[in-house]
């Protein structure tokens, strides 16, 4: 689709969301008692929540992941007579991570469906377009898998975020590159667009703090596998260190290709990229030099701080509700996003209003979620979680970076040879 057509797609959804709520204000006519008693999306026994998050496509892994995660916690809280005696009932619309698509389907939670509040979006691309119809119908957002900038700056009173930002995840990703493992040749491979973008700036800012630039830029266009012109350019640079802002198949693509040309240096990838995913399309006799940062333990291993509460906890709902999934580090956090979401609702209690909600967001403060960081809000910070992790990929799984010199040295030992041979 092109460029103009997408303008159009989206200026068209917005026009209709503000018909529809006009449309809405003049039909109906309801008391003024019944206006001041009704809330979207709440009965006496359902509060209904919605979310918009790829379920098909290349991005699907992601956001079928969320929701089990997510759903294996409301699952368990409903099981047990909801929250106030209201059970959570998530709508869920699959946008295939296309911006259109997530403003259409926002638009329609919103005004047609009528949800309490939004819930575990996935993707910068997406989630960043429909902030207009958040301020405008003033409706809560809580959790979304991005770590957009732009979700954060400036402050906004319905985003409430639990993840860290892409620039917390760049910034300690470059601290740990030249501080710990000696590598200032660094290459930014990246998905073209908000994104992409979002993830560019953050290692730009961070090496920019050193002394630094990027050696290189390459990128793709999101929805494709064209990642040979990107990683040649990078190629081409002599870096010792790729950081790569995209989706699991194109950058399992680029790290094949780049390997096959003879590139021996570090592959760094931010969470989104997904740690599970892009193990198994790598295959687990893949020895590339691969680091990820993460904002939440890995479920399954030992050194993980798997011991952790809210960990098992995950593993055990996950069984339970989805035998045929595996527990992840994407599924963990649309878990912890559901038990923040539910902890907002329990602190309301029956009187349940979309202000009152955010007021007992911003009241939480270290709120355990079961994992080595509690969650904490305030008036004017509605991001939950600061924590970095980083994991290496070993025999096909990711697992803690327990040693930064032992990562060093084997760089080290490695020829330096980054162009094609």
């Amino acid at each position: 689709m092109t460029a103009p057509l997408r303008l159009l797609r989206t200026a068209a959804a917005f026009l209709g969301l503000a018909l529809a709520m006009l449309l809405f204000a003049c039909s109906g006519s309801p008391s003024r008692e019944e206006q001041a008693t009704r809330v979207p999306g709440v009965t006496d026994d359902v509060v209904l929540v919605g979310s918009s998050l790829p379920l098909t496509g290349h991005a699907s892994y992601l956001g079928k992941q969320t929701l089990f995660g997510a759903l294996a916690y409301l699952n368990a809280v409903n099981d047990a007579g909801g929250v106030a005696g209201r059970r959570i009932k998530v709508l869920d619309l699959d946008d295939g991570y296309d911006p259109p698509r997530c403003v259409a389907n926002t638009q329609r939670l919103i005004v047609e469906e009528r949800v309490f509040c939004l819930f575990s979006y996935v993707g910068t691309p997406t989630t960043v377009k429909i902030i207009p119809l958040l301020e405008e119908a003033r409706v809560p957002l809580v959790g979304s898998f991005t770590g957009a900038d732009a979700l954060r700056t400036p402050f906004r009173r319905y985003i409430v975020n639990v993840r860290p930002s892409y620039y917390q995840e760049t910034a300690a990703a470059v601290d740990h590159m030249v501080t710990d493992l000696g590598l200032e040749r660094v290459a930014v491979f990246y998905q073209y667009d908000a994104y992409g973008f979002d993830g560019l700036r953050g290692t730009e800012m961070a090496l920019r703090a050193r002394g630094l630039a990027p050696v290189a830029r390459g990128s793709y266009i999101r929805g494709t596998m064209d990642v040979e012109e990107g990683i040649s350019r990078i190629l081409e640079a002599n870096s010792r260190a790729i950081v790569m802002i995209g989706t699991s198949g194109p950058c399992a693509k680029a790290i094949r290709l780049a390997r096959s040309k003879g590139y021996d240096g570090l592959f760094y990838a931010v969470s989104f990229v997904g740690a599970d995913e892009i193990a198994r399309i790598l295959g687990p006799t893949d020895d590339t030099p691969f680091v990820m940062s993460q904002v939440v333990p890995p479920p399954g291993l030992p050194e993980s701080e798997a011991l952790l509460s809210g960990v098992v906890e995950y593993a055990q709902l996950l069984s339970r509700y989805f035998p045929e999934e595996r527990p992840n580090l994407v599924g963990l956090e649309g878990f912890i996003n559901a038990k923040v979401l539910v902890e907002g609702l329990r602190r309301c209690g029956r009187e349940l209003t979309r202000e009152r909600f955010l007021d007992a967001i911003e009241s939480i403060q270290s709120f355990s979620v079961g994992i080595a960081s509690p969650v904490s809000f305030a008036q004017n910070r509605h991001q939950g979680l600061e924590r970095v992790y980083f994991t290496r990929l070993e025999g096909g799984t990711f697992h803690l970076v327990m040693d930064w010199p032992g990562l060093r040295r084997a760089l080290e030992a490695a020829p330096a040879t980054a162009g094609a041979r």
